[in-house]
């Protein structure tokens, strides 16, 4: 994947994942160009951040660190095979943001 296709498919990644979190009424920020923090009530984050050098998007949770690559049609946890919008449902959950919905 060349660089301009990386920036297109976090691009629209970005965009679902805003969407979604408008939809579930979560208060987030895009303090810069590829991250998005979510902020919950308790003063906790979730970050989300395109990591150029190495063509994934990176996760900050409570929980841990998470990487996903795009496999050709999906954004896919490189270490257990889950994907990105399941995956950060499940954690903005976790962390105390009710339920979210990227479809």
């Amino acid at each position: 994947m060349n660089d301009n296709e990386f920036i297109r498919l976090t691009d629209a990644a970005f965009t679902r994942l805003q969407q979604g979190l408008e939809n579930a009424d979560l208060d987030f920020e895009l303090p810069a160009d590829g991250i998005l923090e979510i902020e919950f009530d308790d003063g906790s984050k979730l970050v989300v951040n395109r990591h150029s050098a190495a063509r994934e998007i990176w996760v900050a949770a409570r929980s841990g660190g998470f990487h996903f690559r795009h496999d050709g049609s999906a954004w896919i946890d490189t270490r257990d095979g889950s994907e990105l919008f399941a995956k950060l449902a499940a954690l903005i959950s976790s962390q105390g943001g009710g339920a979210a919905s990227f479809d």
